[in-house]
């Protein structure tokens, strides 16, 4: 699925989204998440969409 976001600010303000959204799922896991590009890309994908975000 293609994400498009309209200028540098806006993809900045999704991945401070995605930063805060991670941060919660790193605690539910309970460690440090290597993954986290994977993560992100994925929420920030569902999130444009409109999609249900990851947990």
């Amino acid at each position: 699925m293609a994400t498009e976001y309209g200028s540098a600010e806006e993809l900045a303000e999704a991945m401070r989204r995605a930063s805060v959204a991670h941060g919660e799922h790193e605690k539910r896991i309970g460690e440090a998440d290597e993954n986290w590009p994977d993560w992100y890309a994925k929420y920030m994908v569902a999130e444009a969409a409109g999609s249900e975000l990851p947990q």
